[in-house]
């Protein structure tokens, strides 16, 4: 789904924000799991891209006897700056609480290379299976300028948790 929106704040900035899941079981889950935890979240701001990540966990899909334990984030991408940029590729370290990391690299996100003019935003959903009870994910995102030139922007680390209650 492709919406376009006028902020409130300033009528001549339009912000186009796109929602795309890896699955659209994805989808239901992240509707489901809308009470993330804040202090699990991140957020990092790098030449002009903001990344911001809030997780969940998933109770309904996840088999905690059997150690399978499902969680869910939604990753919003904003550019802040003054330039356009594209997002080519992705990199992700995930850690379990065992210890156990797999690195994660590839192009684009859920099959999008999402093109950000300034005032944009593009949010879409993903999940990860773990193992254990807890575990981090951190990265970053590569974006290309028109001018060809390329940079890392940072995703900070967030934290994947089975709430306690």
């Amino acid at each position: 789904m492709l919406a376009k929106t006028r902020s409130a704040t300033s009528p001549s900035r339009i912000r186009v924000i796109a929602h795309h899941s890896v699955d659209p079981a994805v989808t239901i889950l992240v509707s489901m799991t809308q009470t993330a935890t804040k202090s699990l979240s991140s957020e990092a701001l790098t030449e002009g891209i903001r990344i911001h990540v809030e997780p969940s966990f998933v109770r309904s899909h996840s088999d905690i006897e059997r150690g399978r334990f499902i969680f869910v984030y939604t990753v919003r991408m904003t550019n802040e700056g003054s330039e356009p940029a594209r997002l080519t590729n992705r990199s992700w370290q995930i850690a379990d609480a065992d210890g156990t990391r797999h690195d994660v690299d590839g192009p684009g996100v859920v099959g999008q290379h999402p093109d950000l003019a300034p005032g944009e935003s593009f949010e879409y959903s993903s999940f990860c299976p773990l193992t254990t009870a807890w575990g981090t994910m951190e990265g970053h995102y590569v974006f290309e300028r028109p001018d060809k030139s390329t940079f890392q922007a940072r995703v900070a680390r967030f934290y994947f948790a089975v709430p306690t209650d």
